[in-house]
Formats: structure tokens, sequence, C-alpha cells
């Protein structure tokens, strides 16, 4: 669980297909001392097992669904990486409950001079995204500013631009995506109702 808050933009190092799985190395000095080998890592926003690490590295690996699913295909050395541990209970939860499942992967379309970025996102998660909820775009917690048919938007303090890799997107750019947490688990309550109005069921469990 993380909360989707970055600690570091770590740096690819190196990537090497082994059989079916991707290995990835990332140079994080800051990041790698906190890390054992079987500690999770959010990369991106999604969630990895720390296989190997040296002092300011550590070594991942990705399986075929993983690389399917997720923007790792894009990486190449030198690309700059989002960063998190995992969520413990002495850290603040700054940002929202975040799982590092990636549920779909979207697409830049516009970035204005506001830092207003609009995102693309995969139709199926239409019915989980909604103007002011949350929605973590490579591993950062944001707030939807505004919801169109098939995109979003969402607006950048400079901090979140100095801080992240969302400050170095350009339109075309591919961004991992993963829906708020609660919207999931409603989904799933709802559809699980047959019989029995949306509205009247959630009354009924003190959820509107």
């Amino acid at each position: 669980m993380f909360t989707g808050i970055i600690e570091e933009i770590g740096i690819i190092k190196a990537k090497e297909a082994r059989a079916e799985l991707l290995e990835i190395t990332v140079l994080a000095p800051k990041t790698t001392p906190k890390l054992a080998p079987g500690d999770s890592i959010a990369i991106d926003g999604a969630c990895f097992t720390v296989v190997t690490h040296t002092p300011d590295t550590f070594t991942v690996e990705a399986i075929s669904e993983t690389q399917a699913r997720t923007i790792i295909k894009n990486y190449t050395e030198g690309t700059q990486v989002n960063l998190e541990t995992t969520l413990t209970l002495q850290k603040g939860i700054s940002g929202h409950l975040v799982q590092g499942h990636i549920d779909g992967v979207g697409t830049v379309t516009s970035i204005n001079d506001q830092h207003e970025i609009e995102i693309t996102f995969p139709q199926a998660l239409s019915r989980f995204l909604a103007f002011k909820g949350s929605v973590t775009v490579n591993g950062v917690s944001l707030t939807i500013s505004k919801l169109l048919d098939t995109s979003f938007v969402v607006s950048l303090i400079p901090f979140t631009l100095e801080q992240t890799n969302l400050g170095k997107l350009i339109v075309s750019n591919e961004v991992n995506l993963e829906i708020d947490l609660i919207a999931r688990y409603l989904e799933r309550m709802v559809d699980e109702k047959e019989g029995h109005t949306q509205y009247n069921f959630l009354k009924e469990r003190n959820l509107i």
C-alpha cells in the first residue's frame, strides 16, 4: 500500500530481458538504503518487489502481464521514474490510499501554460472517475479538475512539477493510471446487489 506522495525521482540504469521476465535496475541513492530484498517499491505507481540492490541502485523484475499493462515497456536507460516506498503506521497519508495496481495506461493529449495536463483514459475506467475525485498518475496522487467523456484534466502546482517526473511530460507520452480504491470497492458492492436500487443499497451502509 502507498499514498501517492513521491519520495525520489529515480533513473533507469539498465533494462534486460531474461526469459519471460524483464529486469529493471534503478539508480536511487536516497531510496535504496531503505530497501531490502523482498521489499515492495512503487515505480511510476506500479508495485514491484526488490530482488537485489547495491548501495545506490535496486533491481526489480516484471512479469509479462506487468509489461503489457504498464509503461515499463517505454523505459530506456536514463528514463526518470517516480519512486515511493510502502506505507507504514508512522507515515502520514498526505495523498490517498494507493495499491500500486495499475488499471490502465493513459496518454497525454495537451499541456497548457497553467500546468493543466489532459490525459485520455481507457473507457473501461470511465465509471470509476469523478470530478474532484482522486486518481493516481505515474504514482502521483492527484485530483481530477475536469472530467470529459474520454479524458480528464489534472492541475499541477510547481512543487509537483519539480519533485516528480510529471514535469517532464510532453504530449503523446503514456502514463500509468490507478483508480481510487474507494471507487473500486463501491463498484463491486453495487454490482453484487441484484434487484436493489444503487441508492438504497449505499444508504443502508451509511455510504451516502
